[in-house]
């Protein structure tokens, strides 16, 4: 495999598994890997990846969970999915781990219902909220540009089997925002992490899951540390 400008491969330290990663595109965060290790795994889940970027956060979820049916990553960036499809191939994983170069508004009505788990690592800034970054591909990672908050989670319950889990992180700002928005939908919060970084002891991320019209009661585990 040929590397293209500007791109390393970057080791996951799991079996052997690398990601490619571009220096003049949308890096993976510490924040990606947090949430791939936060989420639930249950024997033959089949996973969606919103928001998926360059994949890491479908690929480590898979190389953390053995038993992994499947997982279908949604990215609307035609570099960043191209940098996604490529990995896949590098790991010989095209039969595990699919690439789909599309916006989630658009998953065909044929995955309603058809996923055990959906990841995201959404935009974490509100649309029309503050400044843009003036490079328009890390703008639409960071902002709701191209997907709400609210269409990330309308679209994952209707994609989720009932009883499917839908996981993300996202700046503690937005807590009220998600925590209502999910259960507008349905999709009812019952485990919560507040993430910290370094000597700062007020959180700045938190990580939910939520599952699919099943009640729960809500679990707060312990502060982590990034």
């Amino acid at each position: 495999m040929i590397l293209k400008e500007n791109e390393t491969l970057e080791d996951l330290l799991i079996d052997g598994l690398k990601i490619i990663q571009n220096k003049s595109l949308y890096r993976f965060s510490s924040d990606a890997v947090l949430l791939s290790r936060f989420a639930s795994f249950k024997k033959g889940d089949v996973v969606a990846d919103f928001c998926a970027g360059s994949g890491i956060v479908g690929l480590h979820y898979y190389a953390l969970n053995k038993g992994v049916l499947r997982v279908d990553g949604y990215e609307i960036q035609a570099e960043l999915a191209d940098t996604f499809q490529r990995t896949i191939e590098y790991n010989n994983l095209q039969d595990k781990i699919f690439c789909y170069n599309m916006p989630i508004q658009e998953i065909s009505k044929q995955k309603n219902d058809g996923y055990s788990l959906i990841l995201c690592n959404p935009p974490y800034k509100k649309k029309n909220s503050g400044g843009t970054n003036p490079e328009g591909h890390i703008a639409v990672c960071r902002h709701e540009i191209a997907v709400t908050l609210e269409e990330i989670i309308s679209i994952a319950y209707k994609k989720l089997k009932v009883g499917g889990r839908f996981c993300m992180c996202q700046r503690v700002e937005r807590l009220t925002d998600a925590l209502s928005l999910m259960r507008q939908y349905k999709i009812e919060p019952y485990k919560l992490q507040f993430v910290t970084s370094g000597q700062n002891p007020k959180p700045y991320l938190f990580l939910v899951e939520g599952v699919k019209c099943v009640t729960r009661q809500l679990t707060v585990l312990e502060t982590i540390n990034n």
